[in-house]
């Protein structure tokens, strides 16, 4: 019986991954589709990607697929191939390329079966995901900037929208996308004979989102094909403006894919103009935030003197002042300030 699952610790696994000498492409895809036996699945596409060098992070459930990876640049077409010809809902799937990409965003492969691949908090019978928005492409998005009865939402989370997004684009004030819903159908009640354009990172989430707004009554739906990263490429390709703001925060180890050069966001620790985002390098903390260079040598990659403090102190000394602390990983939130989640870079789910 093959290993299906990683054995070998993270520390072991960056250094290897640093170590290669072949570049790597970030790649991320996505696809509703009815998987009968979710875990069998995930088995054999485990095998598969394993057999291909595959990097990533990958969560399958009854409604579909959804992942973030890093595949050899010399297997890039073998990986397509493979990946075409392992289910008929895969034939000609979009990959969603990398804009900015150093190689470095993953160096693991995690495959997980889940609930849900986007943690939507739905619990209707009657909901039907398949129902979705018009799909927009570049030129369409440009044009609907334009429009003034339409209106972009942004259904992504605020520590992403705060780096970058799209010109006058709503941002719904919730922590997690399960929130987001049910907030935009309410945002919207008044507007419902406007044009409504949904987007997000890679698609994944607008998708969904549109067909809960259709669900909900609205007729104009509208969402963004491949999200902020299809977008942006194409747009690049057919000359046309990029009419995305700043940048466009990745679920992975780079943060980032800088879209314009306009920086919108600023240091929380000093508040000069920066929108890099890291995290708290105290073990016990690892806050997610945006520090510039100068707070970055001034706290030691820290997001507090507490935390500099602590990342001196002993191993002994530090597990003794974390002890009966709630030392959940956080990222910063305008609304909340802090917000407990399960992974130092947030899971692209929520």
């Amino acid at each position: 019986m093959p290993v299906l699952h990683n054995r070998v610790s993270n520390e072991e696994l960056r250094e290897r991954m640093l170590a290669e000498t072949e570049p790597r492409t970030t790649i991320s895809f996505y696809k509703y589709f009815t998987i009968e036996q979710p875990q069998a699945t995930r088995d054999a596409l485990y095998q598969l990607f394993l057999s291909l060098n595959v990097f990533g992070r990958v969560y399958l459930a009854h409604e579909g697929i959804n992942a973030q990876i890093s595949v050899p640049e010399s297997r890039v077409d073998a990986f397509r191939e493979a990946l075409y010809a392992f289910h008929p809902a895969f034939n000609n799937l979009r990959l969603n390329i990398a804009l900015e990409d150093d190689g470095k965003s993953f160096w693991v492969l995690r495959m997980k079966v889940r609930e849900r691949i986007v943690a939507d908090g739905i619990d209707d019978p009657t909901f039907d995901a398949s129902d979705v928005g018009e799909y927009l492409k570049a030129a369409d998005v440009n044009a609907m900037l334009d429009d003034p009865s339409a209106v972009f939402i942004d259904m992504r989370n605020h520590y992403e929208y705060e780096v970058g997004h799209f010109e006058d684009a709503l941002e719904i004030p919730a922590d997690t996308f399960r929130e987001q819903l049910p907030k935009a159908v309410d945002m919207m009640q008044d507007d419902k004979d406007k044009k409504i354009v949904m987007y997000c990172t890679g698609g994944i989430r607008c998708e969904k989102a549109s067909a809960w707004m259709r669900h909900n009554g609205f007729k104009n739906v509208y969402h963004i094909e491949g999200g902020i990263i299809e977008y942006a490429r194409r747009a690049r390709e057919q000359g046309l403006p990029v009419r995305f703001v700043g940048k466009n925060f990745v679920f992975d180890g780079r943060m980032g894919e800088r879209i314009s050069d306009d920086v919108i966001a600023h240091c929380h620790q000093c508040g000069t103009p920066c929108d890099s985002h890291t995290n708290c390098k105290n073990d016990g903390c690892h806050l997610l935030f945006i520090q510039c260079p100068a707070c970055a040598e001034k706290f030691s990659g820290c997001c507090s003197e507490v935390c500099r403090e602590e990342l001196v102190l002993s191993p002994e000394e530090q597990r003794r002042r974390r002890a009966g602390r709630e030392n959940g990983n956080k990222i910063f939130n305008k609304s909340r300030g802090m917000l407990n989640t399960t992974l130092g870079i947030p899971d692209p789910e929520k």
